[in-house]
């Protein structure tokens, strides 16, 4: 097993373009982190496709609802329009910026409205800062997240094929 400096606070994606490992960053965004990894833990991510990727921008997954490809729910023309079944998330807006390799959750036009759904962004995209709440940063493997297939919608999509946090993977 690698070693990371915070297991609990390190996230594992296996996508289908390889491995991505997120620090996550409880000081700026703790209950979205909770979030984060509650869903982790019980499975919810794994299977469920990049459904936004706007070159130079950011890839965005994260709807269990309509965007896990592995669920009878699943659609592809309403990913990105569904959220868990837990209840939507105050902002937790922080000064952090949403530089290369940030993680950020996707919301709706209220503020309060972050629920399952998050970007990494590709490039710096500053003028997001304090509109969404920054949970973590990708650590290893930002190659793996350039290669994921671009499209609104995406055709064919690239998909997180397991998100686990870092503590519970068997040495």
């Amino acid at each position: 097993m690698a070693e990371y400096k915070d297991p609990e606070n390190t996230l594992v994606l296996e996508t289908t373009q390889g491995q991505v490992v997120i620090e996550l960053r409880p000081d700026l965004a703790p209950n979205h982190v909770a979030r984060i990894k509650e869903l982790a833990r019980e499975g919810a991510y794994d299977g469920v496709v990049f459904h936004r990727v706007i070159d130079g921008f950011m890839a965005q997954t994260g709807d269990v609802k309509f965007g896990n490809s592995s669920n009878n729910d699943y659609n592809p023309a309403r990913a990105g329009m569904g959220g868990s079944s837990k209840p939507d998330l105050r902002a937790e807006f922080s000064n952090e910026k949403h530089l290369r390799g940030a993680c950020s959750m996707a919301r709706a036009q209220n503020p309060n409205s972050a629920n399952s759904q998050f970007f990494i962004c590709f490039d710096d995209a500053t003028f997001l800062d304090k509109q969404y709440t920054v949970w973590g940063k990708v650590s290893e493997g930002m190659e793996n997240v350039d290669k994921i297939k671009r499209g609104e919608p995406v055709q064919n999509p690239d998909k997180i094929v397991s998100m686990k946090v870092a503590a519970d993977i068997a040495a």
